[in-house]
């Protein structure tokens, strides 16, 4: 029997890793006692994914850049955007690829198989970047004043996902 082998789809494999990021953000606030909502485009406007292949504009840019979450605690209010960078590496030119980011009080929550990181946009555009050596610590984040060993509990879930991830 001739067996052909399947060439990994690079697209797929980058929507799973993004997937499993989220979830694991997703639990790691709904443990912190924050209200968790979904609130990228896949969640906000289902199905749109599909329809704005190949469409240009401004309305498009702006629908592919909504961030994935909007959490809630303590009359507080913040966008968040999970990212997963096996380099562990995040930088304003990466969120900018597609144009200006529209959502300027977005937080970015960066996960690598290493550690569970977290940037403003405000930061990336004053220069400021994530990268291995940096001391961007999510649970260092003023906004949050979060529990700092629920947050290594996640980044151990995080590292047994990702450890061996391509």
């Amino acid at each position: 029997m001739n067996e052909r082998k399947q060439k990994e789809n690079p697209w797929v494999s980058g929507v799973i890793k993004g997937r499993i990021a989220e979830t694991i953000v997703e639990q790691l606030f709904i443990s912190l006692d924050f209200q968790v909502f979904k609130y990228g485009m896949e969640n906000s406007i289902p199905g749109i994914t599909d329809l704005l292949k190949g469409v240009r504009g401004d309305v498009a840019k702006n629908i592919r850049q909504m961030p994935d979450f909007v959490v809630f605690k303590n009359g507080e209010a913040y966008f968040i955007e999970v990212k997963f960078r096996k380099n562990g590496c995040l930088s304003l030119k990466e969120i900018e690829k597609y144009g200006e980011y529209p959502f300027e009080n977005a937080l970015f929550v960066l996960l690598s198989p290493k550690h569970i990181k977290c940037i403003s946009y405000k930061e990336l555009k004053e220069g400021k970047e994530i990268h291995e050596k940096c001391r961007n610590w999510l649970g260092s984040r003023k906004e949050f004043e979060t529990d700092k060993e629920t947050i290594k509990k996640y980044c151990k879930y995080a590292i047994k996902f990702f450890e061996n991830v391509e």
